[in-house]
């Protein structure tokens, strides 16, 4: 049975703003008005969220991904031409997402899209790349793990590096079914992101002849502040004994919270999106508040290895270029989408076409990008890594997770 509560109202269309992100490295932000792909900049267009309850994921994203950018301008760029992003600010709503979209194709003349962050804001602009398929233009390494872009007729307008919502989630419950969970309940956001996990949820669960015992919801863009006593309460008298939860760190943590000051103390387990430090961050901040720790029993399941394991050559390159404050899951992210795409502009020559970085972009096939496994890309295939990790809480700190394959 699935309650939905806090469903969101009509969003009426937001004007796009364009924001020069103040921590984002000013070189790679500053660009022209106008690009084509045989000058001195490759314009990249980002439309995300840079404000707003879920600023910290966008921000972060491109936090990464600016760093790599900035650390290939230092060494003269991609065949002396630099790297450039434009971006703007959709709030983490589809309306502004469409506009931006519209408005980084037909007046900054982006070379390609990127770092868009969000199921809500890219289902909504699948439709507009179709529209402009003839431009070529493609969207690569969206922060979503939703199946609309990974299937026709929209698969082959974007390059998906992370692994599926489908992937993470089946990789929770597995992790939960193992620690020896039977009623697991679910908490999604109540949009398409939130479906894309409950569906997720419901067939891995599924697949041990299970079903999820309760579903709730909020609205999205609520805050840490918000009260989710009531989806607390749903669960709680449902008698489950697990929680999935897919949304973004303010809401999640605002249930966390309300759970552990209820004195229910079940596992509870996000998906990558959630943004695993900005949500520890919160929890954190409010431990201090309440004068009890609210961050024990919580799993992530993450699409980068841990910002910390420096087995991985693209983690000890990542770490080297960022500020330690900055360290974590989605500015790592960030960090390997830029690593990807500006492999993809070498290969793509030095006056490449749309054409020709699409070609290179499915040539990735077989290349590692310093993480022990290879990308997957290939004219047939967009989705190129299937991996995922976990991650637990142990004193007010993220922690790889052990699988019982990993144990044995």
């Amino acid at each position: 049975m699935r309650r939905i509560v806090n469903l969101p109202g009509f969003a009426g269309a937001v004007l796009s703003c364009v924001l020069l992100f103040a921590q984002v490295p000013p070189s790679v932000l500053d660009v022209p008005a106008t690009h084509t792909a045989d000058i001195s900049q490759i314009i990249v267009g980002v439309s995300n969220v840079q404000s707003g309850p879920s600023r910290s994921l966008g921000q972060n994203l491109l936090r990464g991904s600016a760093a790599y950018f900035d650390y290939v301008n230092e060494r003269g760029g991609v065949y002396g031409r630099k790297i450039s992003i434009r971006l703007k600010d959709d709030k983490y709503e589809p309306d502004p997402a469409v506009q931006n979209t519209d408005d980084l194709i037909e007046k900054e003349n982006a070379f390609f899209l990127f770092d868009y962050v969000g199921t809500p804001t890219l289902t909504r602009i699948l439709p507009l790349l179709k529209y402009y398929e003839g431009q070529k233009i493609v969207n690569v390494a969206p922060f979503t793990g939703a199946d609309p872009q990974r299937k026709p007729p929209y698969d082959k307008f974007v390059f998906n590096i992370r692994a599926s919502y489908r992937e993470e989630t089946r990789a929770l419950v597995r992790y939960l079914y193992d620690q020896g969970h039977r009623r697991i309940g679910y908490l999604g956001q109540a949009d398409a992101y939130g479906k894309s996990g409950e569906i997720g949820v419901t067939n891995a669960l599924a697949e041990l002849n299970l079903k999820p015992v309760e579903a709730v919801s909020y609205r999205r863009n609520q805050p840490f502040e918000a009260d989710m006593t009531t989806q607390v309460n749903i669960l709680h008298e449902a008698d489950v004994d697990a929680v999935i939860a897919v949304g973004v760190y303010g809401p999640c943590g605002a249930f966390i919270r309300d759970a552990r000051m209820a004195e229910w103390n079940v596992p509870v387990a996000n998906v990558s999106f959630v943004g695993a430090e900005a949500l520890l961050d919160e929890l954190t901040r409010a431990s201090k508040a309440a004068g009890k720790d609210l961050t024990t029993n919580l799993i992530n399941s993450q699409v980068v290895p841990s910002s910390g394991d420096k087995s991985y050559p693209l983690v000890v390159d990542y770490r080297a270029h960022l500020a330690p404050e900055n360290y974590g899951s989605v500015t790592l992210e960030g960090w390997l989408n830029a690593v990807v795409v500006t492999e993809a502009l070498e290969r793509a020559g030095p006056s490449p076409s749309r054409e020709d970085f699409i070609r290179a972009m499915e040539s990735l096939h077989g290349w590692d990008p310093g993480l022990g496994i290879s990308l997957e890309f290939s004219s047939g295939n967009h989705q190129g890594l299937h991996r995922v990790w976990l991650t637990r809480t142990e004193n007010g700190r993220w922690v790889p997770a052990k699988t019982r394959e990993e144990t044995r």
